[in-house]
């Protein structure tokens, strides 16, 4: 009788057999991934700047600030509804502004085609006016929302990143907000809930892929033809594009 009941209690159904298989094949790609990409990124080019390169790289400093004060006296944008918004930072940093660049690390866009979630208010569409010329952003969709916290997701721990191979440290982190796994996370940031500022914080923000085609480097507004500025629910194209 004993071990009849030992038997019972050790049997496992085959559907959590089959997830947890599937979370350590998972974990494992993770893991992989995120070694190749810092093999990637120790790879360098030693470039030596000429003097002229220097007058050139102050005077568009010079220019960009200019053009950020025109700008900021435009009418600002309305915040459509506290939209989810996906930020990506498309330009570089040779014609930027101190100023322009100390706005794109308050928005945690410190690297070329990085992005980050913010919700979309006054505060938030303010700063996006401001670096309008290096950014582009719009809404993202539940689907792209899933596969990039999926796909390209990592978390910042202690000012390191860190991959999430494991639930556990999504819940050691944030389960104290009720949240202990990817798709809570998936969760809380598509439908901007009450712990959103907390779960984008968590998050390390999204290194993307240059869109296989290339931009074409025009800091013209999407909606003139150009790559920066709102490209509203079009920014999902992109999104297909980079991950």
């Amino acid at each position: 009788m004993a071990e009849e009941e030992q038997t019972q209690l050790n049997y496992i159904p085959e559907t959590i057999l089959k997830k947890r298989k599937s979370n350590e094949e998972w974990a494992l790609r993770r893991k992989e991934q995120f070694e190749q990409r810092k093999a990637t990124n120790k790879k360098s080019k030693d470039y030596i700047k000429k003097p002229e390169d220097f007058i050139i790289e102050y005077r568009n400093r010079e220019l960009d600030l200019i053009r950020l004060k025109q700008r900021v006296k435009r009418k600002r944008p309305a915040a459509p509804n506290s939209k989810l918004l996906l930020v990506v930072r498309i330009q570089g940093k040779n014609d930027m502004h101190p100023k322009t660049r100390k706005i794109l690390y308050n928005l945690n866009l410190r690297r070329i085609f990085s992005a980050v979630f913010v919700k979309a208010n006054d505060g938030i569409m303010e700063k996006l006016q401001m670096v309008e010329p290096y950014v582009t952003y719009g809404y993202p969709n539940l689907k792209n929302v899933r596969e990039l916290v999926y796909k390209r997701g990592f978390a910042r721990i202690d000012k390191n990143k860190v991959p999430l191979t494991d639930n556990n440290i999504i819940e050691t982190e944030l389960g104290k907000h009720g949240i202990l796994c990817i798709e809570d996370m998936v969760h809380e940031i598509a439908n901007i809930g009450p712990h959103f500022k907390e779960v984008v914080t968590f998050l390390w923000p999204f290194a993307l892929n240059k869109p296989e085609n290339g931009l074409r480097a025009s800091k013209t507004l999407y909606k003139d033809g150009g790559d920066t500025g709102n490209r509203e629910d079009h920014i999902n194209d992109l999104i297909n594009k980079m991950n």
